[in-house]
């Protein structure tokens, strides 16, 4: 390095720390500024980043830097940017793809699991810079060693956890946020059962990645001539397809929907199956077709199928026409939402939790009658889906687990420490659901094709899905659910979660809108605390996690109120069960329980504002 450039460096740090004194830059922006501009591997990104800094632009070198951008429940995932270590970029790709192959690397050594050639698969959505992210994780990949299968084309997160599987890989990759807004992109790792990376995997993961200095690549079109990378095929396609379809459960197909894809690779995978399976009465709906990284067509540009708003442009062409449901799934296809037409012709739209439950009774109904259900089968919800769901298993006299931790990667490894062939089915209350063993991810696509033979076999019936709904509260009570989000962006964000959960932990209210709190489960601390004494109870053996579970009672209502930070977003998610006899009638029930939903939502934002404040 020339005297002249060491200076310049070296000048930048004095700026950095300088900013970082007077309060523009915080600690862990300066950190890790100072390491992009010393290390020699971030030597490509300095002119760059000390352009930013000549300019005083410490807000925007705040956002870029905040944070190393960690491992979450659904990978790594963030606003993509040209540099910095809180971003999705070049660098931060190359460093994922290097830390995972040096990870499996070491591991299948480490476990006398060594092959000649480790193979790994690589597929991304339609958002922007997917494609580019995706070449450069199978260049250094390839790099590194492994034969890459690459799909060409946009695919489904699903059917890259089918490939996984499939091909024997050690290791797979998908690049998709899933359904943030267009300015995000991610990186989600794959472990060769099919599941996203569990402990210690994520963690050793990372370690590999901190290691990372310069990063091995090789040319993508050299590699594919010398058979480094191979482009996979149809075969595929069709063997995923055809997977997906062998779950059918009824012959019943005379329905008639709308499907949007939400700009994404849906039409590759559920539109796909829908059509292979004989549902000649669903479309697919034009204006939210195309394969486009802005989501121009969706409200908002948010295609995140949990927001009814998504449905809006559906709904008004589905009104001028002679339609049961819509359907929708997010960009990467693995989660599916439904609006159902009721009986004045207005569109309804489902939660997860009352989708789940559906789709629990359906997969469970079907199975009894075929005779292929046993007390050793398993259905399996997380800790913050509906209470609905077990109830329902236990009626049909299944296996029902429930103490399992946000995220389908933790509902896989559940099917890979039990016998794979006794799983039934898996929701989750973020509309995702799961059968079978030909994915170990949740799958927009056996959703709708559970849901669309659901529906037409209780059209047979002039029945409807809502028409099931009550029918399941009818048996075992009315149950409310609701999923509220604090959004805690920037640096002080996470401050600003990290204090909510202490307080939560250590100084809980007690009595929130008339509900008095009984107990409250914490996975952190992995006890169980009796209120308002706070003493421990019981021991909780597993799973880990900083999520707190709140159990009381209301003048009428059985409560539980979770919360844990999200694991992929900078936000708390805060999830509300309400349940209430449905005496004298559903409709009273659901007047009662949306009353004190609503009142505790209330009592709980103010309490977290004086929290913040204080």
């Amino acid at each position: 390095m020339s005297n002249d450039k060491h200076q310049t460096i070296a000048n930048a740090v004095s700026a950095v720390h300088a900013a970082m004194d007077d309060g523009r830059l915080t600690c862990n922006a300066a950190k890790n500024i100072e390491r992009w501009l010393v290390e020699p591997q971030y030597q490509p990104y300095v002119i760059q980043l000390i352009e930013l800094i000549n300019a005083h632009n410490f807000a925007e070198l705040d956002r870029l830097f905040w944070e190393r951008i960690p491992f979450g429940t659904g990978g790594r995932r963030g606003p993509m940017a040209s540099i910095g270590s809180a971003t999705i970029n070049e660098r931060t790709i190359a460093e994922s793809a290097h830390g995972l192959a040096m990870y499996v690397l070491r591991y299948c050594e480490k476990t006398s699991q060594v092959k000649t050639t480790p193979r790994a698969v690589v597929a991304f959505d339609t958002r922007h810079r997917s494609e580019e992210f995706a070449k450069l994780t199978a260049q250094v990949l390839a790099a590194n060693g492994f034969h890459v299968d690459f799909f060409p084309q946009p695919r489904s997160t699903p059917e890259l956890s089918f490939a996984v599987q499939y091909l024997k890989c050690d290791t797979g990759v998908m690049i998709s946020a899933s359904h943030n807004p267009p300015s995000d992109n991610g990186f989600k790792a794959y472990w060769s059962t099919g599941g996203q990376l569990l402990p210690p995997h994520d963690a050793g993961v990372i370690g590999c990645v901190d290691s990372a200095t310069d990063i091995p690549s090789v040319d993508f079109d050299r590699a594919i001539a010398n058979n480094q990378i191979t482009l996979a095929g149809e075969s595929i396609d069709a063997a995923y397809v055809a997977a997906v379809c062998d779950l059918s459960l009824s012959t019943c197909r005379e329905i008639t929907a709308l499907y949007t894809p939400l700009h994404g690779v849906g039409e590759t995978s559920v539109y796909r199956v829908v059509q292979e399976a004989g549902f000649t009465g669903v479309s697919i709906f034009e204006p939210q077709r195309s394969q486009d990284g802005s989501f121009p067509n969706v409200p908002d540009q948010l295609p995140n199928p949990e927001r009814f708003a998504v449905f809006g442009p559906a709904i008004e062409c589905a009104r001028q026409i002679d339609i049961d449901l819509i359907l929708a799934s997010d960009p990467d296809a693995d989660r599916m939402a439904v609006a159902v037409r009721n009986d004045v012709g207005d569109f309804i739209c489902l939660t997860g939790n009352q989708l789940g439950s559906l789709l629990t009774d359906y997969v469970l109904r079907q199975r009894t009658a075929a005779g292929t259900l046993s007390p050793e089968h398993y259905i399996i919800e997380t800790l913050v889906t509906t209470p609905l769901i077990a109830d329902i298993g236990h009626s049909y006299g299944v296996q029902v687990i429930r103490d399992v931790l946000v995220g389908f990667k933790y509902i896989a490894g559940e099917i890979d420490a039990r016998r794979a062939d006794r799983f039934v089915f898996a929701a989750e209350e973020s509309i995702g659901f799961m059968a079978g063993n030909y994915s170990h991810d949740k799958d927009a696509a056996i959703g709708a094709l559970y849901v669309l033979e659901l529906a037409a076999e209780l059209k047979q019936h002039g029945q409807t899905l809502l028409d099931r709904l009550n029918e399941l509260y009818d048996r075992h009570g009315f149950f409310l659910e609701e999923t509220v989000s604090k959004m805690c962006p920037g640096p002080t964000g996470q401050a600003q979660i990290q204090r909510i959960m202490s307080v939560l932990r250590n100084r809980p209210p007690l009595v929130l809108a008339g509900c008095v709190w009984e107990s409250v489960r914490d996975f952190q601390q992995h006890e169980v605390r009796s209120l308002p004494s706070n003493n421990v109870v019981e021991q909780l053996p597993s799973p880990s996690g900083d999520l707190l579970i709140f159990s009381g009672q209301s003048s009428e209502c059985r409560v539980t109120l979770a919360m844990r930070p999200s694991g992929t977003e900078p936000k708390i998610k805060f999830y509300y069960f309400i349940k209430r006899p449905t005496d004298p009638s559903i409709t009273f029930a659901r007047e009662r329980a949306t009353t004190c939903l609503n009142d505790i939502r209330s009592a709980l934002d103010q309490w977290m504002q004086e929290v913040i404040e204080a």
